[in-house]
């Protein structure tokens, strides 16, 4: 595991959710508990493609927005 690829993600994730002024619960939902999203912000924990999947469509953007971080 690359934690520090984790932990762009994890700023990125929590960044891209903010600025929707979602909460962790918000898109927290549809498979996606609110506890992953907080381990994933934190970066205490890798995800799966499918879970990304979730979590994108939970935020109302494509997958590949997830990393657009680099």
């Amino acid at each position: 595991m690359n934690k520090d690829y984790l932990l762009l993600f994890a700023k990125h994730l929590k960044s891209l959710r903010e600025a929707k002024k979602f909460t962790q619960d918000d898109i927290g939902v549809n498979g996606i508990s609110r506890s992953m999203i907080s381990l994933l912000e934190t970066a205490a924990s890798d995800v799966t493609i499918t879970k990304l999947k979730i979590i994108a469509d939970n935020l109302g953007v494509k997958v590949k927005d997830l990393f657009d971080f680099e």
